[in-house]
């Protein structure tokens, strides 16, 4: 089992090529997560096995408004990885909330860092 982490603040990937509706990354993030989403991709393509996207988020909010940002977030990484081209079949989704922080604390570099998504690779 591989982690691939990367940092996501917003529930949507925005891609050049495609229109989305609400907020997007930051610039600097939407380059570190899509440079590693398309990564993933390129290793789904040329590996067997399955990968989990796991959605995490920063302690604001209730644990169900969490759970379910958590849950978009990680579909929404899934959806892009879909649209370059990956086999539905082999991705799957879970949503952690706020259970699992990559950070202590209640300051925003720790709430930046819990705001994330973490690729699993499932290998054979």
């Amino acid at each position: 089992m591989v982690r691939i982490p990367f940092l996501m603040d917003s529930e949507r990937i925005a891609l050049q090529w495609r229109r989305t509706v609400g907020a997007t990354l930051h610039p600097e993030i939407f380059r570190s997560a899509s440079v590693r989403i398309e990564y993933v991709s390129d290793y789904l393509k040329n590996n067997a096995g399955q990968i989990r996207i796991e959605g995490h988020c920063d302690e604001r909010g209730t644990e169900g408004y969490n759970l379910a940002l958590g849950e978009r977030r990680a579909q929404a990484v899934r959806g892009y990885l879909i649209d370059l081209g990956n086999d539905l079949n082999r991705i799957y989704t879970v949503s952690f909330g706020e259970t699992q922080p990559a950070a202590l604390g209640n300051t925003r570099e720790a709430y930046e860092k819990n705001r994330r998504g973490e690729f699993v690779l499932l290998v054979p």
